[in-house]
Formats: C-alpha cells, structure tokens, sequence
C-alpha cells in the first residue's frame, strides 16, 4: 500500500475522508467538498503542514460554511474556497445543483492542488 495518498470526499463522505487524514500516518493532503467537520469529532488538532483545501458554496445551509472558516483560519496549510450561492453538490453535473462555472474553477484549483503535492 502506497503512503502517497490525497483523502477527498464530497458531502456526508468528508467524514472518513477528514478523519483519515487527519489520523492516519502517511497522509500527503485532504480536499474536502461541500462540508467539513470540527479536527475535535477525531481527537484533536490537524496534522502539522498537511495540505488542506475546503470548496462549498458561501450560502450552503448543509455545507457547515462556519466550520470551513474556523478550519481555515485555524489550520496554517488549509485553503477555503467559497464560491457564490447556496447549492450543495454544485459540481456534480448528474444533479440538479450543478453549476458549470463553479465546477470549473474547483476543477481547477483542485488540479493545482494534486500538482502542488509533494
């Protein structure tokens, strides 16, 4: 098993994916879509230096908006990105919240973020 692993999940899924790399050795980073959770649900503080990067949308009531924040003002190495609106699962083009032009830009900020990896 490689221990050159990037965590992501989108939406309910940020749970394991956040505590993974927030507990697991051998993390390289987390993108969390859509929600986040308090570094307090598993056991404690973010792991120094380990890359962060948070996308919902600024007026997403399932999006914990105000988790987001704290963690980005809180962790050194996160990056929060908050995109117009109030859609929750913007970047899935199969649903209905989909949003073209948010999507893009995550997709782009995202890729910028795996390519920054080390």
């Amino acid at each position: 098993m490689s221990n050159e692993i990037v965590y992501a999940g989108f939406s309910l899924g940020v749970l394991p994916a956040q505590m993974l790399a927030q507990t697991r050795p051998g993390a390289k980073g987390a993108l969390l879509f859509h929600a986040s959770v308090p570094t307090s649900e598993f056991g404690g503080a973010w792991p120094q230096g380990l890359p962060l990067q948070i996308h919902t949308m600024d007026a997403d009531e399932l999006g914990d908006v105000d988790v987001a924040r704290h963690l980005a003002e809180t962790i050194k190495s996160a990056e929060l990105f908050l995109y117009p609106g109030d859609r929750h699962l913007f970047a899935d083009n199969s649903l209905p919240d989909y949003d073209e032009s948010a999507a893009t830009l995550l997709k782009q900020r995202v890729l910028s973020f795996l390519d920054n990896i080390e």
